[in-house]
């Protein structure tokens, strides 16, 4: 890894070395007909360079806005990396969103060429296309063209790209430097439009360096990636592994996940909490169903993996007879749990949102290291993580070499440096808002900082709770400690102004159709279940098992039960699963309002 910030001038330099000096290495893996298939960095580099001149050949000039719209794969980053070289700027646009979502991105980034990853989400911008007079070609990764249309079949680029000599596209990368526009990348909206980060190859370029430093691979490592790459977290991934030798295996998808990750065997996994918690809850109602022996085992081996974290945590030596018993425990409960992950993880990295602290200690007893970071769209999805030798769970981390962090008189976590953005695409005052005149980021989130160093988030600035007692109380924290039952998929805590906390709860669909068949109510409906008295009080006494864990002032004193999750077609969710509150609270008010009217 190198010491050097700035080795690099552009995302293009980083692309031609890597070509250059590393054609025979595996860069990408991928899965097709049964089997995984490795991608060299000479074909991948042919692949970008002949898409980069095609590019060109379209029209493309420098700060041109290139979209995409496509599941993660293989040729989203060659699609994104192909407009970078060649001086464009990408824009991700999420596979999950609806066609006037689509075309909102793609009118308000004035975005003049599309690529599309097949026939369903081509359809989508056909049902907008009227609307979309910037855009002027659109190009098909599975798929035939369509000239009538204005679609470009994917190999019909390259040939395109045949015409365009190789010192137009070496021209038109070399003029690149650290502080063009790389990427706009829209937030999820979480309160309301999305709003476009205009990412620099400076950023991406830094993000990439700083966290490296804490966060050490080697060549030749392999990764999983699954989160979309329309979300920064994901792309940071990408140019973190290409910086520094790391092959990406993309997930087939998201069901496939647990099979690909046995056959992978990555070293590493950057996820979103829910991943972790879904794994645990599979584990925990694993062991509950299990029963007898078999649970009197795990436990007794998870006290022994408890003890040993504790001791690590706190840089302590292990006991020569406590260390026999965990070897004893790995090998009994833990390594299952372990292959389940691949058998070979050095680490995990979770981010995006917080990851509550009981996860985190229960998977670092089991042998698997989470490490917690910190990112947001606007300082290039870094600023903040645990190391390998140094971490604290319920923190996210030590903040990153070469950014500075302080907290404002409210508590406000702010940074400062070159991970932070350019600003707010068309949207200046945006952008005023959001950094001060010093250069500092304004979060949204309060936090603390130990003596260490290590930030603890606390809550979000907007999304905070007031009670009517004036208490002061995070949404997040308490949805995350209830989302641990098995039984539970969806929180959303409510109670501002209010004289006690409530919350919205949707059921898991596995396991409550499990418990549903064992009390004879096989053939109810998730509304029906949701409606049933027997389900009202187990939920209850999951909730008053989990309140154990809040303070008083936060536990949650009524429940409503919905009878479906919260999705992102009905504009409750953001594309990456984040809680559109004032939406919810508009379309639930009157089950809201039902809890505080005695």
């Amino acid at each position: 890894m190198s010491s050097d910030t700035n080795e690099f001038r552009s995302l293009y330099q980083l692309f031609r070395q890597n070509h250059r000096d590393h054609a025979g290495d595996a860069v990408f893996r991928y899965k097709k007909n049964d089997a995984w298939i490795d991608v060299t960095w000479a074909e991948f580099g042919d692949t970008v360079l002949g898409l980069s001149r095609g590019l060109l050949a379209l029209g493309m000039q420098k700060g041109d806005r290139v979209a995409i719209l496509s599941q993660t794969r293989l040729e989203w980053v060659a699609a994104d990396m192909a407009a970078i070289i060649g001086g464009g700027v990408s824009v991700g646009i999420y596979p999950s969103l609806l066609g006037r979502d689509c075309a909102y991105v793609l009118d308000h980034s004035d975005a003049e060429i599309l690529f599309v990853e097949d026939r369903e989400q081509l359809e989508k911008i056909e049902s907008e296309r009227g609307k979309l007079s910037k855009l002027k070609k659109i190009v098909i990764m599975d798929g035939p063209a369509d000239e009538a249309r204005g679609v470009l079949s994917w190999d019909d680029l390259s040939k395109l790209g045949q015409g365009v000599e190789e010192e137009q596209l070496q021209q038109a990368g070399e003029q690149l430097d650290l502080q063009d526009l790389g990427a706009l990348v829209y937030t999820s909206g979480t309160t309301g439009t999305p709003k476009a980060v205009m990412i620099s190859h400076g950023n991406l370029l830094f993000a990439s360096w700083s966290v490296g430093e804490y966060v050490p691979t080697e060549r030749g490592w392999r990764t999983l990636l699954f989160l979309p790459l329309a979300h920064v977290f994901a792309r940071m991934i990408v140019y973190f592994c290409v910086r520094n030798g790391v092959v990406t295996a993309f997930a087939e998808s998201i069901p496939k996940v647990p099979e690909n990750l046995k056959e992978i065997r990555p070293h590493f996994i950057a996820s979103v909490p829910r991943i972790f918690e879904k794994v645990y809850e599979k584990i925990s109602t694993g062991v509950e169903q299990a029963g007898g022996l078999k649970k009197k085992l795990f436990d007794w081996a998870l006290s022994v993996g408890s003890a040993v974290s504790r001791l690590q945590q706190d840089k302590q030596p292990v006991p020569a007879w406590l260390g026999f018993k965990n070897r004893i425990a790995t090998k009994l409960v833990f390594s299952k749990i372990q292959a389940a992950l691949g058998g070979q993880l050095v680490f995990a990295v979770s981010g995006a949102a917080p990851l509550n602290k009981s996860i985190a200690e229960f998977f670092h007893a089991c042998g698997i290291l989470i490490l917690e970071g910190l990112g947001m769209t606007e300082n290039t999805s870094f600023s903040n993580v645990n190391k390998l030798d140094d971490y604290r769970f319920g923190s996210v981390g030590q903040v990153g070499p070469g950014i500075e962090m302080k907290l404002a008189q409210d508590g406000e976590v702010l940074f400062r440096g070159p991970n932070v953005m350019q600003g707010y695409f068309k949207s200046p005052e945006s952008t005023a808002e959001t950094i001060d005149a010093d250069g500092w980021l304004l979060t949204g989130d309060i936090g603390e900082i130990d003596q260490d160093g290590f930030l603890r988030i606390t809550d979000r600035k907007k999304d905070l709770i007031i009670t009517a007692g004036g208490k002061n109380v995070a949404p997040q924290r308490i949805e995350r400690t209830l989302r641990i039952s098995r039984f539970i998929s969806q929180v959303v805590a409510y109670g501002d102004k209010r004289k006690f906390i409530s919350a919205l709860i949707s059921l898991d669909p596995e396991n409550m159709a499990e418990w549903a068949g064992q009390h004879g109510l096989g053939d109810a409906s998730a509304a029906d279940l949701a409606a049933n008295p027997e389900v009202q009080q187990l939920i209850e006494n999951e909730v008053q098992e989990r309140n154990q864990a809040l303070a008083s002032f936060e536990s949650v004193k009524r429940i409503r039960i919905l009878p479906r999750d919260l999705t992102i077609e009905d504009g409750e969710l953001t594309p990456t699963l984040k809680i559109k509150r004032a939406a919810v609270y508009k379309k639930f008010a009157d089950l809201l309002e039902s809890m505080y009217e005695d």
